[in-house]
Order: structure tokens, then C-alpha cells, then sequence
């Protein structure tokens, strides 16, 4: 508990989350303790829809929903076992096929945590199948010359780009080890190409795992591991 209240009130010191909203999310991230907040749009700010319809907090994310977040928005949702932090101008949906445990970035930035288990993510540019991962996508639209930006903030990663299937790359990190930018450009040598880190931070990270019950393998202490 002490854990937790120190960390929401670094957080909110830094003003990473902005001012609206950041006293609510506080106040219910420390009455949970250690335990998994509620399922669902956890908190909000700008412009946001479910559907085409406009969002509410605290309504649940699923199968079959897609999350749009408008310019200056953002939005912290939770569904079963895990956590997003989608960012500004940005389209993510969730197959209909729950069995599936498929996640499309469409467009835009989403900083990630899953639970254990395999799950599918589909970007512009590759197919990512991740076990039991913190990961931060930036996409960038189908455009041909566009490109994905993929870090693997911790966990285990199967990586084919769609333009060359053969350059498949299996890997597991434990703090942001490898990010990349993944193409579509044919014209390139590779499609899969180093990065530095860019836009997430590991305070993030532990906010989200902290609102399904866990902390990030890298931190050192806290509550559940994977």
C-alpha cells in the first residue's frame, strides 16, 4: 500500500496524466491497495469514443470495441488482465473473437501491459505475437512509406514484418532492450531497424501494471510478478 501511494503521488506530481482527473485517479488507484482495479475506461481526458459513441468512465472494453482517442485526449482503460494508456489521435480495436486475444493498432501511440498468455497485435506493418509483455507502439497508417514504432519494454516477442516475412525475429527483453522501427519501404535493405526510446516511461508502466495488481519485472519490489 505504501508502495503504491508513493508511486500515484510521484505520478502526480510529474503531472504525467494532466491535471484533470488526476485527484479521482489517485483516490481509487490507492483504495484498491494492491488489488486490480475495476475493469473498464479506468480514466479520460479530451475527446473519446467506444464505437463511434462518446466514452464514459468506468464503462467496460472488450471484444469487438474499437477506442478512438481525439486530438489532446487520452485514455486508461483496463480489460481482464490488462492495461493501455492510449494516447492522443489514435484508433484501437479488439477482435470480436475473445478466444482470439487479438488487439489492432490501427493508428496512433498505446503503451501496453498483458497478463500471462499469448496475444496477437496487428500494426500497419507486422504481425507481433507477445506473452506476458509491456510493449509502446507508435503507428503511423498504412501508407507504403509509412512505419511502425515497436518497443519491447519487457516479456517475449514473435516479430514478422508483413512486407518480408522471412526477417521474423523471436526475442524477450527486460527493459526496453531492443526497440525498433518496422517498414513497409521494399526499398530498404531491412525491414526492422534499431530505435531509440521514445515517448513511454517506466512510470507508466508501473501505474498500469499496478492497476491490474502487478508490478514490472524490472521493479524491485511491489505486489505479483508474472
Amino acid at each position: 500500500m505504501q508502495l503504491r501511494r508513493r508511486l500515484l503521488k510521484a505520478l502526480a506530481a510529474a503531472g504525467l496524466f494532466g491535471s484533470a482527473g488526476i485527484s479521482g485517479l489517485i483516490r481509487d488507484a490507492l483504495a484498491n491497495g494492491n488489488a486490480p482495479v475495476a475493469p473498464g475506461l479506468y480514466k479520460m481526458r479530451g475527446t473519446v469514443t467506444v464505437n463511434s459513441k462518446p466514452a464514459k468512465e468506468g464503462q467496460l472494453i472488450g471484444p469487438g470495441d474499437t477506442v478512438v482517442t481525439g486530438r489532446d485526449s487520452e485514455a486508461i482503460y483496463v480489460i481482464g488482465q490488462d492495461a493501455f494508456l492510449q494516447r492522443d489521435s489514435s484508433t484501437v480495436s479488439f477482435g470480436a473473437d475473445a478466444a482470439q486475444n487479438l488487439m489492432r493498432v490501427v493508428t496512433g501511440k498505446i503503451l501496453s501491459v498483458f497478463g500471462k498468455g499469448a496475444r496477437t497485435i496487428k500494426v500497419s506493418t507486422a504481425t507481433i505475437g507477445i506473452r506476458g509483455t509491456g510493449c509502446y507502439i507508435e503507428d503511423e497508417g498504412s501508407d507504403a512509406t509509412a512505419r511502425t514504432y515497436f518497443c519491447l519494454c519487457y516479456g517475449s516477442v514473435d516479430l514478422t514484418p508483413t512486407a518480408a516475412p522471412q526477417e521474423r525475429e523471436t526475442y524477450s527483453t527486460t527493459h526496453h532492450d531492443k526497440p525498433m522501427y518496422i517498414h513497409n519501404d521494399m526499398k530498404m535493405a531491412k525491414m526492422m531497424v534499431p530505435a531509440a526510446v521514445i515517448n513511454h516511461s517506466d512510470d507508466e508502466l508501473k501505474l498500469l501494471e499496478n492497476l491490474v495488481g502487478r508490478w514490472p519485472p524490472f521493479y524491485g519490489q511491489g505486489g505479483p510478478r508474472y
